[in-house]
């Protein structure tokens, strides 16, 4: 470590600050959407193209993200993914100022693509940032944080956005109306933006220690193709696709949902702060997922907390008024532990294809795109309330897969054993 790089506690403490601010920026889309679907007179398909275009950058930047980390190392990578997502916030001015729809979206992806580099930096560089035995606790550490960020944004919207567009507008012509109403997310964003610049100046500053980027030989002798073959990573893929397309689905319905007559009976910003308790719900579930899973089996857990989240989607379904508020939040609880333990799960002992099994289940985010425009599909015909049939079945699979499909299977792992048994992968 160079003489004038920081300490790694204080390398820790800027991370954490990042965590933080890509949890807040993704859980602040939960309250843009409706209210851009308001002032863009929006059907709920329309809506969630939001959501599309936000986690489809996942999808499209992972694999150039991980390029520019192999290529320009961890802490530049974090400095130019905190530049690109604040020259994302920066968008939403001339967004706001037109108005325009597709420069909206724009915004959205060019955010979305600077976390993404953030993503594939960030979390390879916690977990390197000093003594290996400890990486689990650093990187849970700063994933606190960025659920601590995902808890705090709806509020923040809510009072800034949603409170605002709430208020009476004097009588005048819809466009001027439309650009009052597109104009409150100016201020909030250019304050973003501003942060985002603060912080990549910090990393800048504090020098960072410098860590190598580069895979190991042995990891490059094999291929995604390789990895594909473990049965147990491939069920992963697609339950990773599918949790975070039912959590994204849920929450970016809650406000729309909650506000109806006949479910919450209130207003959007009043509904914004249910949102927190969403996301709050989460954050709380990893610390209690924490201590349990140090004697809990991981898929037992998994499966639990899905049938758990299933049975509240049912209640939820089912009921109206303050049940159906309360059952639909309360899923944030059980969502808490589904992404790290479906991610621990499939990459479990594969050896050399770690990494490429990492960027399979990382990719495999684009499900917090595609879910949730289906589900804005299947609002539109069938009403809010009945869509969440969706991510019912979501849970259903996430089940399966902590109860039976995240167990290595034997016959799936030898077809790649010729490559990998020295690494004692079965």
């Amino acid at each position: 470590m160079s003489a004038r790089s920081a300490s790694p506690r204080i390398a820790l403490a800027t991370m954490t600050a990042m965590f933080f601010m890509w949890g807040f920026i993704t859980s602040l889309n939960d309250v843009l959407i409706p209210h851009l679907k308001a002032v863009f007179s929006l059907n709920y398909a329309q809506s969630m193209l939001i959501q599309f275009t936000f986690f489809g950058a996942y999808f499209i930047m992972s694999l150039p993200s991980g390029k520019v980390v192999s290529r320009i190392g961890y802490r530049n990578s974090i400095i130019a993914g905190l530049v690109v997502t604040g020259l994302g916030a920066l968008l939403f001015y001339p967004a706001a100022t037109i108005p325009s729809y597709p420069v909206f979206l724009a915004a959205f992806f060019t955010l979305a693509t600077g976390i993404t580099l953030l993503q594939v930096a960030a979390n390879a560089y916690v977990s390197l940032l000093g003594e290996a035995r400890l990486a689990s606790s650093r990187l849970n550490l700063a994933q606190a944080f960025n659920s601590v960020g995902t808890t705090l944004a709806p509020a923040f919207g809510g009072i800034l956005i949603l409170s605002g567009a709430a208020l009476a507008v004097a009588p005048s012509a819809q466009t001027d109306t439309r650009i009052a109403q597109a104009q409150l997310v100016q201020g909030p964003y250019l304050l973003l933006a501003g942060t985002l610049f603060l912080l990549a100046l910090l990393v800048f500053f504090v020098h960072l220690p410098s860590l190598s980027a580069a895979e190991s030989d042995e990891a490059d002798e094999h291929t995604f193709a390789d990895a594909l073959r473990l049965r147990h990573l491939r069920l992963g893929v697609i339950a990773i696709f599918l949790y975070v397309g039912a959590e994204v689905s849920i929450g970016s319905f809650l406000i729309n949902y909650i506000s109806l007559p006949d479910i919450g009976n209130m207003s959007v910003a009043d509904a914004a702060k249910y949102v927190s308790f969403y996301w709050g719900g989460a954050m709380v579930g990893r610390f209690i997922g924490a201590a349990l899973l140090v004697k809990a089996n991981p898929g037992s857990v998994l499966g639990a907390c899905a049938l758990a989240a299933l049975a509240l989607l049912l209640a939820t379904m089912g009921s109206h008024g303050s049940v159906a508020v309360f059952a639909i939040v309360a899923i944030g609880l059980f969502n808490s532990i589904m992404f790290p333990n479906i991610f621990t799960l499939g990459i479990a002992a594969l050896g050399p294809l770690t990494g490429k099994g990492s960027s399979l289940l990382i990719m495999a985010i684009v499900g917090g795109a595609v879910v949730p425009l289906l589900q804005g599909v299947l609002a539109d015909a069938i009403g809010v309330q009945h869509a969440f049939v969706l991510p019912l079945v979501c849970y259903a699979y996430i089940a399966f897969y902590g109860f039976r499909g995240a167990r290595p299977d034997a016959a799936a792992g030898a077809t790649t054993s010729f490559k990998l048994k020295d690494q004692g992968v079965s």
